[in-house]
């Protein structure tokens, strides 16, 4: 069989289109709220979320349980949409009327979550190994019914991701200013908050919810080493997340590794490379100009200072002659 062979295979196969059509939506979905996450220097948000979506999925499945829902686990993406915007928006109110650090309630949510989730599962007649697909990500048991879920959250995302993201960057960059320029700051954060739990229970499917984080993080850390502008930092993230979900699906599809796994370290691989490439690419632009050389400059700086400084200072215009 050739290798095009295998490849039209791969792609008529319905499980695997299941399979790259979440692959696609996660992570062109997942960096763009990461870049919010990364601006607010809460780059570890989306675990705390994750472990909270834990008990939402165990949730979930103890309600299906006694609703006697076929099959068991029908309700464990509701359940986990519930939990984790609830626990997205709890860490935020925490945070806001400062009571206790970030990191602490990040740290609470993140015992409280795997415990909660543990016990559960136990109350609802599961075992431990049922919770397995959604920590670590089991791509290749999407369902139809996951796969619209995926969808329509993924529209939710983006949609308001991009479609609102100066306000959301004005926020999250420096929240007094957005509070004095009239901007409701605390709506705006929870909406934030609210896109982060949304995300990590999109992409549990994919990466699973102990590796969501990197999908949101790790392709946005590579995009800032090149892109010199928010938007821009968030269009190419969002296009290394497609590209890495996409790759290493397609990779998992011949070989027997997870896929969640292939795909963080693909993205973490991108972002190594990434910081090697960029001291020669720095070293490759020129050296801006002076931007008004018509215009004298009051000081004069050794050369070395110039070319580290850049656009701040101009080439000193020689000095007038005196007359006669």
């Amino acid at each position: 069989m050739t290798w095009w062979s295998e490849l039209a295979l791969m792609l008529t196969s319905p499980l695997m289109q299941r399979a790259l059509v979440a692959a696609v939506l996660v992570g062109a979905t997942a960096p763009v709220v990461g870049t919010f996450l990364v601006q607010r220097r809460l780059a570890l948000m989306g675990d705390g979320v994750g472990h909270v979506a834990l008990t939402g999925v165990a949730l979930g499945w103890l309600v299906g349980s006694w609703a006697a829902v076929s099959p068991a686990d029908a309700l464990a993406v509701p359940g986990a949409v519930v939990a984790a915007v609830v626990g997205a928006v709890v860490i935020e109110l925490v945070r806001e009327r400062g009571r206790t650090s970030g990191d602490l309630a990040l740290a609470i949510m993140f015992y409280g979550g795997i415990a909660g989730g543990v016990l559960l599962i136990k109350v609802a007649g599961g075992t431990n190994a049922n919770l397995m697909s959604y920590l670590f990500g089991s791509i290749a048991t999407v369902t139809t019914a996951d796969l619209w879920w995926t969808v329509a959250l993924a529209v939710l995302v983006l949609g308001v991701g991009v479609g609102l993201r100066w306000v959301l960057f004005a926020v999250s960059h420096d929240e007094e200013f957005a509070r004095a320029s009239g901007l409701p700051v605390r709506l705006v954060s929870m909406a934030v908050a609210a896109l982060a739990a949304l995300t990590v229970t999109i992409a549990m499917r994919v990466v699973g919810l102990l590796l969501v984080s990197a999908l949101m993080i790790v392709p946005v850390a590579t995009a800032q080493l090149f892109a010199r502008s928010f938007g821009r930092t968030m269009a190419v993230a969002s296009a290394i997340g497609v590209v890495v979900s996409v790759v290493g699906l397609t990779f998992t599809y011949w070989n027997d590794v997870p896929p969640g796994a292939t795909i963080v370290v693909l993205a973490i691989g991108l972002y190594a490379a990434g910081s090697v490439l960029r001291p020669l690419v720095q070293r490759r632009r020129p050296t801006p100009g002076d931007p008004h050389p018509s215009v004298p400059d009051d000081v004069d700086l050794p050369p070395q200072d110039r070319t580290e400084l850049g656009d701040d200072v101009c080439t000193p215009a020689p000095a007038a002659r005196p007359a006669g």
